[in-house]
């Protein structure tokens, strides 16, 4: 493997191997277990984003989703009249939500990518969605992040995501981006304040912030307080 820094891009990947050395965690492994009680393994939508549609600030469009996982927010907006790509890192991940959209007769493109790889036509999609991969995104990502969402959306175009709130019970380390490096670590995911979250997306208008609400299962949405929901306007 080449190991010189010739550019910004260098550095990019640099970063990216040295936290994928000390991380011993394995998406696909996650996924293969699916009878554990894992919170958002149940098959469905999140409850924010059904409150989107309901209010109509979101309608039937074109709609990226980064980090789906087991399709379950991908399968909601595709019965909502969506045109849904929907992508994630884990083989094992897509596999669950293929079976589950094939289940219900909806056709969803999943595709197996890393999310910076996405080759994207300039104002292709309407909404994007990410429920829970913003908080596994390392500091010196978010500027790639931000420049996905800007080439994605179309003027005017929304994107929500859903992100650990710091110190709550599923996750959600209070360490600085600095610290990241230093500890070689997300430390199981990062959390955020919403300061630190509009300064993030500073670029963008805010439309709405909340703590998502808690859903007691089983129930046709999915609802943890300890999740932060925040939907945001391409200016």
């Amino acid at each position: 493997m080449r190991e010189s820094i010739d550019n910004f891009d260098d550095v990019l990947e640099m970063l990216d191997a040295l936290l994928k050395e000390e991380s011993r965690f394995n998406w696909d492994t996650f996924y293969s277990e699916r009878e554990r009680g894992i919170p958002f393994f149940v098959n469905c939508p999140d409850e924010n984003l059904v409150s989107y549609f309901e209010k109509n600030l979101i309608g039937p469009g074109k709609v990226l989703e980064l980090g789906c996982g087991p399709g379950r927010n991908a399968i909601y907006m595709a019965e909502k009249g969506c045109s849904v790509d929907a992508v994630d890192l884990s083989q094992e991940g897509l596999e669950w939500g293929a079976e589950r959209a094939k289940e219900r007769n909806l056709d969803i493109n999943f595709m197996l990518k890393n999310i910076f790889e996405l080759k994207i036509e300039e104002g292709a999609y309407d909404f994007v969605y990410d429920s829970g991969c913003f908080h596994h995104i390392a500091p010196h990502r978010r500027m790639s992040y931000i420049n996905l969402l800007k080439t994605a959306l179309k003027p005017n175009g929304l994107f929500a995501l859903t992100f650990f709130v710091q110190g709550g019970r599923l996750g959600g380390s209070d360490i600085t981006d600095w610290e990241v490096y230093r500890l070689r670590s997300l430390k199981g995911g990062l959390g955020f304040t919403e300061e630190k979250l509009t300064a993030i997306f500073k670029d963008f208008e805010a439309v709405e912030i909340r703590k998502m609400k808690e859903i007691t299962q089983p129930n046709s949405l999915f609802g943890v307080s300890d999740l932060w929901t925040a939907l945001f306007r391409k200016k």
